[in-house]
């Protein structure tokens, strides 16, 4: 090998190491994501289709949601927050105001939803270890007061 494909391997080899370095310090859940309907489940009816972006700047994130609701009906769901478990309202869901958010690690996210200052629903978003896929989890009551239960199962775009 010559001295210059040394140093290119070498360079690259550094950038690459230096990517998952930084990435492992951040949020992995930073991008935007596709619903993979056939790996999700709920106990109410399930979307149609949701893409949701999660844009991560140090302890806070931005997050966008858009898609068709079961009946086809768009969907636009959007707030702001930052990783401290204090509320932020919620902007296109009807079913929540607030939400709070708890990061626990570059891969693990709690967050609670709150309508008129009662809790809602709780749930995790989890990142695999891969970074190929996001795992949200909730469980909660609807407007009716009966239990709900969702398992959304997410692929990077």
């Amino acid at each position: 090998m010559t001295r210059r494909t040394l140093f290119a391997a070498g360079f690259g080899l550094s950038i690459a190491v230096l990517s998952l370095t930084l990435r492992a310090q951040g949020d992995m859940s930073a991008g935007t994501w596709e619903m993979n309907v056939a790996k999700s489940s709920s106990t109410g009816a399930l979307a149609k289709s949701q893409t949701r972006t999660w844009e991560v700047s140090g302890q806070s994130v931005k997050y966008t949601m858009k898609g068709a609701d079961a009946q086809g009906k768009p969907l636009l769901v959007q707030y702001a927050a930052a990783y401290d478990g204090k509320d932020y309202p919620i902007t296109g869901d009807a079913g929540s105001d607030t939400i709070a958010l708890t990061r626990v690690d570059e891969r693990n996210f709690r967050f609670t939803q709150k309508k008129a200052g009662r809790v809602v629903s709780t749930g995790t978003r989890v990142v695999s270890p891969d970074g190929r896929t996001v795992t949200v989890t909730s469980e909660g009551t609807n407007a009716a007061g009966q239990p709900t239960k969702a398992v959304l199962v997410f692929d990077r775009r």
